[in-house]
C-alpha cells in the first residue's frame, strides 16, 4: 500500500539533530509523515544513530554506501530512488530543519494533491519565499527525473534547482503559514561545525555554483523539464 509522505534527511555526524527532528515530527505532524534519516556508511557516528534507533528516539534509518566528501546529494538521491515507489510524495529537510507548524504535513500534501507537477515549500525563517531550503514534490516527478536533485551537484544549489523547476513548470507553491525553521549558522541558530565549514567552504561553493550554472544553461535542466512534462502529458515546448 502506497503511503503518503516520506521526508528524506541526509545527515552526517549529527545524531543529536536527528533525534531533535524526530521529536519535532512527533509533536507537529498530523498525517504520520515519515522522516527517513540517510546516513553514510562511513560516518563515525553511525553506531550512535543505530543506538538512537534502537531506543526509538529515531525510527527510520537508511544507510548510503557513500564516503566522506561525496556530499548530501548522493545520499538524497540514493534514498529517493528507493522510496519514490513506496510513498505518494517525497520531501527533503536538512538535519538542521525543524517543522514548527502543527499539521504542516497536511498543508503540504493539500498543496501537492492536485495531480499536477508541484514543488511545495514553507517559510524557513531564513530565506522565506526566496528559496525552498526544505522542499516537497510528488514521487511521480522524482521517478520521471530519475533523481530528486541533480547528481552534478554535491551539496549546494539544490534549492536553486527546485525553485527553477517549480517556476518553469508553473508549479511552485509557497506556503507562508507553514514554518519549517532552518537552524543554520547563517541565521545565528547553530554553531559553525566542521561539516558546515566543509560544505560551505569557498572552493566547495564555487564547484557547486559552476556545476549548477552549467546544468541550468546547458541541456541538463532542459532535459529535466522534458522528462517531467512528458510524464504529465504536457506540451514539451
Amino acid at each position: 500500500m502506497t503511503q503518503l509522505l516520506a521526508v528524506l534527511v541526509p545527515t552526517r555526524g549529527r545524531p543529536q539533530n536527528a533525534i531533535r527532528l524526530q521529536q519535532a515530527f512527533d509533536d507537529t505532524d498530523s498525517l504520520n509523515a515519515v522522516p527517513v534519516f540517510v546516513v553514510d556508511s562511513d560516518d563515525p557516528e553511525l553506531p550512535v544513530y543505530w543506538e538512537a534507533a534502537g531506543d526509538r528516539a529515531i525510527r527510520h534509518i537508511t544507510v548510503h554506501e557513500g564516503a566522506t566528501g561525496t556530499g548530501m546529494t548522493a545520499a538524497l538521491n540514493h534514498a529517493a530512488r528507493h522510496f519514490a515507489g513506496e510513498y505518494e510524495a517525497l520531501g527533503f529537510m536538512g538535519d538542521d530543519h525543524l517543522p514548527r507548524t502543527a499539521g504542516w504535513d497536511a498543508h503540504v500534501l493539500g498543496a501537492l494533491g492536485t495531480g499536477e507537477p508541484r514543488i511545495v515549500y514553507g517559510d524557513d525563517l531564513l530565506q522565506g519565499e526566496r528559496l525552498p531550503t526544505a522542499a516537497f514534490m510528488p514521487s511521480r516527478m522524482v521517478r520521471a527525473l530519475g533523481y530528486m536533485a541533480p547528481p552534478v551537484l554535491r551539496h549546494l544549489y539544490v534549492d536553486n534547482f527546485w525553485l527553477a523547476l517549480g517556476l518553469h513548470l508553473d508549479g511552485l507553491r509557497y506556503l507562508p503559514h507553514v514554518v519549517i525553521e532552518h537552524l543554520h549558522p547563517a541565521a545565528g541558530k547553530a554553531s559553525m561545525d566542521a561539516r558546515y565549514a566543509a560544505v560551505n567552504a569557498t572552493e566547495a561553493d564555487m564547484l557547486d555554483r559552476q556545476a549548477w550554472r552549467r546544468f541550468r544553461d546547458g541541456d541538463g535542466f532542459a532535459s529535466a523539464l522534458r522528462r517531467v512534462r512528458a510524464e504529465y502529458g504536457r506540451d514539451a515546448s
